[in-house]
């Protein structure tokens, strides 16, 4: 677990960055897995669609109360990542749409898209706890993975989302 990280702030006092996750590096160079999962417009599509620009991949349910209070920061970060990487949000409620549906429309997100894995293959493959957070760059390759949730708008978070460029 890393320790909050101070920050300035304009009005010159101290603001505490949460980060209460733990960044593991040790599957770093590995390939983006080749599990199909839902799209937004209902599709069947994978992580080879997003070749070409970096990938911020969050593997997150609605039940999951760290997944839940993270998306709002994620969802800041992708609008203050406008096009130079890609924010997913990969439910992996077993319920899919019926329970993703009207959370997206509960919460108004300003950019994150509501992707779905009915089957939890992602997180159940990978073996790992909710949520997750994994940096793809632009090849497909990781950079990082995130066990645990954290404040995506912070200074921690865009140095860490710039290792992919």
């Amino acid at each position: 677990m890393q320790a909050p990280t101070p920050n300035g702030s304009e009005a010159g006092e101290k603001v505490v960055e949460e980060v209460i996750g733990t960044l593991d590096r040790s599957h770093k160079g590995e390939a983006a897995p080749a599990i199909a999962f839902t799209t937004p417009g209902g599709a069947k599509g994978s992580m080879a669609d997003f070749r070409g620009k970096p990938v911020l991949l969050n593997l997150w349910a609605t039940w999951c109360v760290p997944c839940v209070k993270e998306m709002p920061t994620l969802d800041a970060l992708a609008v203050s990542l406008g096009d130079k990487a890609q924010v997913v949000v990969l439910s992996q409620d077993l319920d899919g749409a019926a329970k993703v549906t009207p959370f997206f429309e509960k919460a108004k997100f300003q950019k994150l898209q509501p992707y779905l894995d009915s089957d939890a293959a992602f997180s159940l493959s990978m073996a790992i706890n909710l949520p997750t957070t994994i940096l793809y760059d632009s090849n497909g390759k990781e950079v990082w993975r995130m066990l645990g949730g954290m404040d995506w708008t912070g200074q921690t978070a865009r140095e860490l989302v710039a290792e992919a460029n």
